[in-house]
């Protein structure tokens, strides 16, 4: 689906970006303790129109229809709980930019200034939107805050958490666009549960969702970026119980889980992936290349193995390599079954 090099060209960029700062801006940016005074910046964040008392489970049920597209093969929709009152999904649909502002290599988020960046995300949200008036688009900031490295740090986790001030700006930039923001984790040699309550301060917030890469979590000593990483469902059951927590912790509506996915390996055993009414899980195709490739890998990884909402990935870059073909156009992918309901830039 996509060669190692071109990937990494921007994970390697961000390593040695972050180890040419001095020790101790390293260890600020890398060492973070999970106690750390929370963001005072929260970004409103839609709600469906759905009671906070009587959930109306007929125009959740209809919706999923919607969103499967016409499926005649029983994958879609699958079967699961209803969410909690105030789900955003399938109620709305979420366009993101994707990226760390460490380094202008590693998606839109970061590569170009905020204020060209906040006005590119909201034109792509109005074409979303222009394309399907059914629902709602909302526009959100999906922010890499843990970062593989190639080389090992202190602790030999061969990961980087990016330091509070960083969020907090992604926090009062999204907050200028009424977005939602998403903190996203690589693992490296580290493991989900161990990273996931670090960002309690800002999951604990109604407007800030989860991401998790299983490309980066290699757990049998390679270095990240020598090859594809994995995810079992005992990793994903980890944040979506984590994720479950907090919302009965803090009487909030439900949580988005991103699972991203472009092989057959990075996720494994998908039924066991827990569905909980605090969490909605979103299997996102983070693959890059051609619209034939694409559409190939959505068919054999994501329409093929459902777990219950679907994302597709967009690179401004890397999709145009070699190819004529354009992006895929919003009017396309809602031909997709079923439709995605999170479309990721980079």
């Amino acid at each position: 689906m996509k060669t190692i090099t071109p990937r990494y060209q921007a994970f390697f960029a961000l390593t040695c970006l972050l180890g040419c700062f001095s020790c101790n801006d390293v260890k600020s940016a890398g060492e973070q303790s999970p106690q750390q005074k929370d963001s005072v910046i929260k970004p409103a964040a839609k709600m469906p129109a759905t009671s906070h008392y009587e959930f109306d489970t007929a125009d959740y049920n209809r919706r999923m229809l919607l969103m499967s597209n016409n499926d005649t093969t029983g994958r879609w929709p699958p079967k699961g709980p209803y969410p909690l009152p105030g789900a955003l999904l399938p109620y709305n649909r979420i366009v993101a930019f994707y990226g760390n502002l460490y380094s202008k290599r590693m998606g839109i988020l970061g590569e170009i200034p905020k204020d060209s960046m906040l006005t590119k995300l909201k034109e792509e949200v109005a074409r979303w939107q222009a394309a399907d008036t059914s629902m709602p688009v909302l526009p959100a900031l999906h922010y890499v805050a843990v970062t593989a490295q190639g080389a090992p740090g202190k602790d030999g986790k061969h990961r980087m958490r990016m330091p509070f001030h960083q969020i907090d700006t992604i926090m009062a930039w999204a907050k200028e666009i009424n977005a939602l923001v998403f903190v996203d984790i690589q693992v490296g040699h580290s493991f989900v549960k161990d990273e996931v309550p670090a960002l309690e301060p800002y999951l604990k917030q109604p407007g800030v969702h989860l991401g998790i890469d299983p490309e980066f979590s290699l757990k049998n000593g390679e270095i990240p970026g020598s090859k594809i990483g994995s995810f079992n469902p005992d990793d994903i059951n980890a944040a979506i119980d984590f994720l479950a927590d907090v919302v009965k912790k803090n009487n909030l509506p439900p949580k988005i889980l991103v699972v991203h996915r472009f092989t057959q390996g990075m996720i494994t055993n998908f039924e066991n992936i827990k569905k909980v009414p605090e969490v909605q899980v979103v299997i996102d195709m983070d693959g890059w290349g051609d619209k034939i490739l694409k559409r190939s890998t959505w068919l054999r990884y994501i329409f093929k193995e459902p777990v219950q909402f679907t994302g597709f990935k967009l690179f401004y870059k890397n999709d145009l390599k070699k190819n004529t073909m354009g992006l895929y156009t919003p009017e396309e992918l809602l031909k997709f079954t079923p439709k995605p309901i999170y479309i990721q830039y980079q």
